[in-house]
C-alpha cells in the first residue's frame, strides 16, 4: 500500500526521530491483563511530574478554546466541550495504552455528529442536544464492544489514501461552515458547492468588522504556528476576541458572540433518548467510531515509536469506549484521540497520562468558576480557531504525491491501477463534499473494500527471462532499465505477483494462456516465489491449466511452491492433477527434454 502522510502514515515520519539521548528510557510494556486500571501509569517516575504538570496546562491552554470551537461544529452550545472534555481525559486514562494521547472534542468527530444527528433531530433544537449525547454514548458503547472482542484491526479497513481523501473533504466542509460565522453573514444548507454558492449571493452583506476580527485572529494563529509552534496561539486569539469586545464593544457594533455560559458541573445520567432513537444511532456510530478510532489510534502510534512504547489497539479501544460512555453520561458530546494536541503534550514534555488528569483538573477549575469569562467571545474568534484547526488537513500536495507516485515504469506494468490510490481518494473527498459527511464516509469504506478487492483481483502475471548473470528477471522491468535478458527457447516463465485465490484464478489463467498463444512454448514454468498462498479454486485452475496447455503441446510445471502453497496443492489436487514441482525455475527448465 502505498503511505500517504497524514492520520495515519504520519507513524512513519516520526519513528525515525530517536529520543533525546539524556531521556530516562520508559519502562518496560506491562505484561498483557497487568494494571488494567491506570496501566498506562505503571513504573511512573517522580522525576517525570514537573514535565506533566507542565504539560498538562498547555494542554488545557489549547483544550478549552477548541473545545468551545468544536461544540459549535457539531451543532451544540460551546460548553457542550467542555462537558465532553473532563471524562474522557479521565477515563482515557483509566483504561488506554498510550501514555501520551490526549482525548477530547475533536473537529472530524464532530462534523461527523452533526450530520448524524441533523439526520434525526428534524431542526428540533432540544432533541438535537439529547441525540448528540446519545451519539457519544452508542459510539462508546460500541468501542467497548469492539475492544472486548479483539477487533481492534478494524481501522485498517479504510485504506489510507480514501482516509486521506474523506478527511481533505471534511475538512473543506468545516471550513465553509465556519466562514459565515467569519464574515457575519447568513449560513446557507446543503451540500459544500451549495453553502459556497450561498456565500457568494450574501458577499455583499459582510459584516466588516467581524469579517476584521476573523481575519486579524486567523492570520495570528497561523503567524504563531509557524514561528512560535509551543505558544498555545487558540488561548493567545480568544484573549485577543474577548479583550477586543471589552474594549471596544464590538457586540454593540454587530459583532456575536458566545453568551451565556452556564457555570458548574453538567447534569450526570443517561440522555433522555427513547430506546428506538438508540437503535436507530448504532449504524451511523459505527462509521463514527471508525474516523474516530483511526485518528486516535495514528495519534498514540505516533508518539509511541517516538518513546519506545507499544499501543494495543484493543485497549486503545476500550479507552475511547469508556471516554465516550463518560462524556455521553456527563451530557457531552463524542471524543477521541486528537492528533494536534498530542503533538502539544509530547512537545511539551509529557511522560505519561498524568499531564491529561492534569488537563482535566484544570478544564474541571474552568466550568466551575471561569466560564464567564468566554461570555464575551466572538462567534468570529471561534470560527478562526476551527479554520486554522482544520487547514492544514487540506493536504492537496497528499493527492499530488499519490499521482507522481504512478511513475511512467509503474504505469507501464500496472495500468490504470497504478493510479487506484489517487482515484479512491479523490472520489473520497469528492463524496463528502457533494453528498455531505456521512454519506462520504460510507463512499469512503466503500472504496477502500472494492480497492482491496481490484488490487486482489487484477494479479499482475510477470514474464521472467534470464540476464547475463543468470538470474530470471521480470522482462517489462528489465527493458524498462535497459539491462539486456533473455528468453529461453521453448520456455515461457511466468510470475503472479499475489496469492491466488478466488477472485483471481480465472484472470490469471486467461492471461497465461494469451501468452501461450503468442509465443507457443513446449514448457510453462509457474514460478511460485512470490505466491504467499492458494486457495482450493486456485489449486484447481492450476490443474485445469495444466490440461490447457497439453492440448496446446506443451507441459506446465511449478516452481520453488513453499509452506501453504505446497500443502494446499496437495491436499486440494489428486496425484495424477499435479503439476510437477521443481527446486527452482532452472530446475525445471532442465526438466525440457531436448528436441
Amino acid at each position: 500500500m502505498i503511505r500517504v502522510p497524514g492520520v495515519r502514515a504520519m507513524v512513519g515520519d516520526v519513528t525515525a526521530t530517536a529520543p533525546h539521548a539524556s531521556a530516562a528510557p520508559p519502562p518496560s510494556p506491562a505484561p498483557p491483563h497487568a494494571w488494567w486500571v491506570f496501566g498506562s501509569l505503571q513504573g511512573y517516575r517522580r522525576s517525570w511530574l514537573r514535565g506533566d504538570v507542565v504539560a498538562g496546562l498547555t494542554v488545557w491552554a489549547v483544550l478549552v478554546p477548541e473545545s468551545l470551537a468544536y461544540a459549535g461544529i457539531a451543532g451544540v452550545s460551546p460548553v457542550v466541550g467542555l462537558y465532553a472534555a473532563v471524562p474522557s481525559l479521565i477515563l482515557y486514562a483509566a483504561f488506554g495504552s498510550s501514555r501520551h494521547l490526549i482525548v477530547g472534542p475533536m473537529s472530524a468527530t464532530a462534523a461527523l455528529s452533526a450530520s448524524v444527528v441533523g439526520a434525526f433531530a428534524k431542526g428540533d433544537d432540544a432533541l438535537f442536544v439529547t441525540l448528540t449525547t446519545a451519539v457519544a454514548l452508542v459510539t462508546g458503547l460500541l468501542c467497548v464492544v469492539a475492544g472486548i472482542a479483539r477487533l481492534g484491526f478494524l481501522a485498517s479497513f479504510i485504506s489510507e489514501p480514501v482516509l486521506k481523501g474523506f478527511i481533505i473533504g471534511l475538512a473543506l466542509t468545516i471550513i465553509i461552515g465556519q466562514v459565515p460565522a467569519a464574515l457575519g453573514v447568513d449560513k446557507g444548507d446543503g451540500n459544500f458547492f451549495e453553502k459556497l454558492w450561498h456565500i457568494l449571493t450574501e458577499l455583499g452583506d459582510i459584516q466588516w468588522t467581524t469579517a476584521a476580527l476573523a481575519v486579524g485572529c486567523l492570520a495570528v494563529l497561523l503567524v504563531l504556528k509557524r514561528v512560535a509552534p509551543k505558544v498555545p496561539g487558540s488561548l493567545v486569539v480568544v484573549v485577543i476576541g474577548v479583550l477586543a469586545v471589552k474594549v471596544f464593544h464590538l457586540d454593540d457594533h454587530g459583532v456575536d458572540i458566545v453568551g451565556h455560559i452556564d457555570s458548574g458541573l453538567p447534569a450526570l445520567g443517561l440522555p433522555g433518548a427513547t430506546w428506538t432513537q438508540y437503535t436507530d444511532l448504532i449504524g451511523p456510530c459505527v462509521g463514527v467510531m471508525l474516523i474516530g478510532f483511526a485518528e486516535a489510534l495514528g495519534a498514540a502510534k505516533t508518539y509511541a515509536a517516538r518513546e519506545g512504547y507499544d499501543i494495543d489497539p484493543n485497549r486503545e479501544l476500550l479507552g475511547m469506549g469508556a471516554a465516550n460512555i463518560g462524556s455521553g453520561l456527563a451530557s457531552g458530546m463524542v471524543v477521541n484521540g486528537s492528533l494536534s494536541k498530542t503533538a502539544v503534550n509530547g512537545s511539551s514534555g509529557a511522560k505519561s497520562q498524568v499531564s491529561g488528569l492534569t488537563a482535566a483538573v484544570l478544564t474541571l477549575l474552568t466550568l466551575l468558576f471561569l466560564t464567564p469569562l468566554f461570555e464575551s467571545l466572538p462567534e468570529a474568534t471561534l470560527a478562526a480557531v476551527v479554520i486554522a484547526a482544520v487547514i492544514e488537513l487540506v493536504d492537496v500536495e497528499a493527492l499530488r504525491r499519490l499521482w507522481r507516485l504512478a511513475t511512467p515504469t509503474v504505469r507501464t506494468l500496472y495500468g490504470t491501477a497504478a493510479r487506484y490510490d489517487f482515484y479512491a481518494a479523490l472520489a473520497a473527498a469528492l463524496g463528502v463534499l457533494l453528498f455531505d459527511t456521512l454519506p462520504g464516509l460510507v463512499i469512503g469504506i466503500i472504496l477502500s473494500l472494492l480497492l482491496l478487492l481490484v488490487r486482489a483481483s487484477h494479479a499482475r502475471v510477470a514474464v521472467l527471462v534470464r540476464d547475463d548473470a543468470g538470474a530470471w528477471v521480470d522482462a517489462e522491468r528489465a527493458s524498462q532499465l535497459g539491462r539486456p535478458a533473455h528468453p529461453v527457447d521453448g520456455v515461457l516463465v511466468v510470475r503472479p505477483e499475489s496469492g491466488l485465490f478466488f477472485a483471481n484464478a480465472d484472470r490469471v489463467r486467461s492471461a497465461v494462456r494469451a501468452l501461450v498463444a503468442q509465443q507457443h512454448p513446449r514448457l510453462v514454468v509457474v514460478d511460485a516465489a512470490t505466491v504467499p498462498f492458494v486457495d482450493v479454486d486456485a489449486a484447481e485452475m492450476l490443474a485445469t491449466l495444466q490440461t490447457d496447455l497439453a492440448r496446446q503441446g506443451a507441459r506446465l510445471a511449478v516452481a520453488r511452491d513453499v509452506g501453504q502453497v505446497r500443502d494446499e496443492l496437495r491436499a486440494a489436487l489428486d496425484r495424477d492433477e499435479q503439476p510437477p514441482v521443481f527446486r527452482d525455475v532452472d530446475d525445471a527448465v532442465a526438466s525440457l527434454p531436448a528436441t
